[in-house]
């Protein structure tokens, strides 16, 4: 199965940005549907963003159209989740999943803790 970690994590002020990176490692990355989710404090987790295989298709949840965008490097086994805008309410820790068919995310890292103050 694929293992997957994240990093960049990390405290910035409203309308700053940061770049999350998750890098799998385990099988091979392309064959894997992508995705971050994110989760704060006495939250469900939700989706965030999705890409396919090739990286040519991309999801958004409303709350972050416009503002995140979701990419691939396969030759890197690498998907990133660049954030702009950000918010207080964007605050939570941001998980990367994997899926082998219809985003049906089975594989997930531990997480990276994303911090927006105001």
């Amino acid at each position: 199965q694929v293992q997957l970690v994240e990093s960049g994590g990390g405290v910035v002020l409203t309308g700053g940005s940061l770049r999350l990176s998750c890098a799998a490692s385990g099988r091979t990355f392309s064959n894997y549907q992508m995705g971050w989710f994110r989760q704060a404090p006495g939250k469900e987790r939700e989706f965030v963003a999705g890409i396919n295989r090739n990286g040519i298709s991309t999801y958004y949840s409303d709350s972050v159209k416009g503002r995140f965008t979701i990419s691939r490097d396969n030759a890197k086994n690498t998907v990133y989740l660049q954030m702009n805008s950000l918010k207080p309410e964007d605050t939570a820790g941001y998980f990367c999943a994997a899926a082998l068919t219809n985003y049906d995310y089975k594989y997930w890292g531990q997480g990276t803790q994303v911090t927006v103050s105001s």
